[in-house]
């Protein structure tokens, strides 16, 4: 089996904390439509087995209309297998959801939807630059659920400056409260080149403050087991049969084509992504051209992102894997590393391996990074 991954690059407004690739020129959307579908076309042997997930990332894909929609799913179903019971996401933005693009996307295929709450709080909202208010995160909610969409995931944010602990926990009370099956929590994060980077440079506003990042981490991972959420990924919950199965095939390794601009690809030989510029990637594509970069991967790189993944999920390290696809030198090569992380309290034994221990997540990177071969 395999993914595709298709990302529409543009906003209505710019975040101020995001630094993947998008653009508020939201009437250039019909000239990279027609682009995408060329490389839809143009990529159609990238993947030689049947695709069970489908995801439309972004960016706001939720802008798309109908005839950008009906093309695009088009094209795809036209030139790769899609298997029966695809699981097919879309990312929308609170403000975009109204019945009727409920009833479109379901129309389509879409059985998946992938909420940018951020959070319940106004205050929090104002501060990120989100185009939603609260209302409009509740209201749609509720129009999905009652257009008979209930596979759903909402996103939040924390850590931020304005954000208590009690706000955080009423934030979660709420998305159990509509039964929503999976949440993913990020800790907010100041990237190079955003204006929140700018705005904390300039001293126009808080940094963030690491410990209270660390607390809300705690909090979050506290109230959800609670609430009968599995922990499966770092920054992932799920109700039981509710995993994010697009994601969790990113992490088993599973191949995906990635299509649009700064979209990447994976066949387990080779890593692509490509151009992260509207204007080229249509001008290059009118072309008939795919603007990419190729990464070959040798066995290091392939270790190093294996225990970069494994030690995100639940299920952690297995350490007959790591000798059957890297060898007896990486396995001697990871227990010895183990064996310092264990004494140090960092890392917790399973049947098959390991994992890192509960009170250590939080720390899952830079934990990772201690096997890295360089």
């Amino acid at each position: 089996m395999s993914g595709i991954y298709i990302h529409i690059p543009f906003c209505r407004k710019a975040c101020h904390y995001c630094n993947f690739h998008f653009s508020t020129q939201v009437q250039h959307i019909d000239d990279f439509v027609e682009a995408l579908l060329h490389e839809i076309e143009l990529q159609k042997a990238y993947l030689n087995t049947p695709v069970e997930t489908i995801y439309f990332g972004g960016g706001t894909p939720s802008l798309l209309q109908e005839i950008h929609l009906t093309k695009i799913i088009g094209a795809v179903h036209k030139h790769y297998s899609i298997a029966p019971q695809v699981e097919f996401t879309l990312e929308a933005n609170p403000d975009d959801i109204n019945e009727n693009k409920i009833q479109l996307w379901k129309s389509v295929g879409i059985n998946r939807l992938s909420i940018g709450i951020q959070s319940f709080q106004n205050e929090a909202l104002a501060w990120m630059n989100r185009a939603h208010n609260t209302q409009q995160s509740i209201e749609a909610i509720e129009i999905a659920k009652a257009a008979g969409i209930h596979n759903i995931s909402a996103d939040l944010i924390y850590g931020t400056p304005h954000l208590s602990d009690e706000a955080l926990i009423k934030d979660i009370e709420l998305l159990n409260k509509y039964e929503i099956p999976h949440i993913s929590c990020y800790a907010l994060t100041v990237e190079e080149k955003t204006a929140l980077h700018h705005l904390i440079q300039e001293k126009k506003m808080d940094n963030v403050d690491a410990e209270k990042q660390a607390r809300h981490f705690d909090l979050i991972v506290a109230q959800l087991n609670n609430k009968g959420y599995e922990h499966y990924e770092i920054s992932n919950f799920a109700r039981p049969g509710h995993r994010s199965m697009h994601n969790s095939n990113y992490w088993k390794g599973i191949p995906y084509l990635g299509l649009g601009p700064s979209a990447h690809s994976y066949n387990i030989k080779t890593r692509q992504w490509n151009v992260s510029n509207n204007h080229l990637y249509i001008q290059s594509i009118q072309e008939g051209n795919i603007p990419f970069e190729i990464e070959t991967l040798d066995t290091a790189t392939s270790f190093n992102e294996y225990m970069m993944i494994s030690l995100r999920l639940m299920e952690g390290v297995e350490l007959a894997e790591i000798e059957k696809r890297f060898g007896p030198a990486y396995l001697a090569h990871t227990q010895m590393v183990q064996a310092n992380l264990f004494a140090e309290g960092k890392l917790a034994p399973t049947i098959t391996g390991f994992a890192i221990a509960k009170n250590a997540r939080f720390l899952a990177d830079g934990i990772a990074s201690e096997f890295f071969i360089v």
